[in-house]
């Protein structure tokens, strides 16, 4: 699918409410934990961190932490034993993100400040990735958030866990919701506003479906991915790399990756 739709989802509203936000990152964090979504971009992460000498990866937009801890198991895993992630994000999920440390025995920490991706502190170091979340910008905003990237001299990857394909929006209508029900009272930390808005007053999942449905709308093909990171990066100190890889069982994953020249 080529068409890029920039529709609105509810999650991006400033006046959406947090305990609906919060049930929609918990579910989308324990779907993609154990589909093990990204497991099929670590080898790319892998190399990243190896290209830049770096252990630490510094998630942005990280919501509630969605496939962090899978993630970082098959980092561990694939010649990175030492890897660290640290949780951030303009709406921090403290509660969720404390979960996942403790799970992790804090190999997996968080900044408990918002932290905007595209001016990223300097304090926060480490090669830079965004998980699910690089659809919600535009053009203009996805360029400025690379460009920080590269001012910053950093390594960074971006990471949709599809292949934007109109089944995926099938599946999103059908197949999800009904997954949505039956898992709701497995996810942890256990929430009763989630228990709420899921089976009293169904909220989470109507708005699950339209946001999951308009992210694959608003998903940066590779070719995209690409204009964008050559545009954020005007001298051509990065080498950059996009394209899909796919699951053993069918699904893809899309991605951009990039470091800079000199690290290699």
């Amino acid at each position: 699918m080529k068409l890029r739709l920039h529709l609105f989802e509810f999650e991006d509203q400033s006046w959406f409410p947090n305990a609906v936000r919060a049930g929609m990152m918990d579910y989308l964090r324990f779907m993609i934990t154990h589909l093990h979504t990204y497991r099929p971009i670590v080898p790319l992460l892998a190399e990243g961190l190896r290209r830049t000498g770096q252990t630490q990866v510094l998630e942005l937009c990280a919501g509630a932490g969605g496939g962090t801890e899978d993630v970082l198991r098959a980092l561990r895993a694939e010649l990175v034993p030492e890897a660290q992630i640290t949780l951030t994000d303009l709406y921090p999920q403290p509660a969720a993100w404390r979960h996942i440390e403790a799970q992790t025995q804090g190999a997996i920490r968080f900044a408990p400040e918002a932290v905007n991706a595209l001016e990223v502190p300097a304090g926060l170091s480490g090669f830079r990735a965004v998980f699910s979340a690089f659809h919600h910008f535009r053009p203009a905003v996805g360029e400025a958030l690379l460009r920080d990237a590269v001012r910053a001299g950093t390594g960074i990857g971006v990471f949709e866990g599809a292949g934007k394909h109109w089944a995926e929006i099938l599946l999103a209508l059908t197949v999800l919701p009904v997954a949505q029900l039956l898992i709701t009272p497995f996810i942890r930390p256990f929430s009763l506003s989630r228990l709420f808005f899921t089976y009293l007053v169904p909220l989470i999942p109507l708005f699950t479906i339209w946001d999951g449905c308009v992210s694959i709308l608003r998903m940066y093909p590779p070719e995209q991915l690409l204009a964008l990171a050559h545009r954020a990066d005007t001298a051509g100190q990065y080498t950059w790399q996009a394209g899909k890889v796919r699951h053993a069982w069918g699904p893809e994953v899309t991605y951009l990756i990039g470091w800079p020249k000199s690290a290699q």
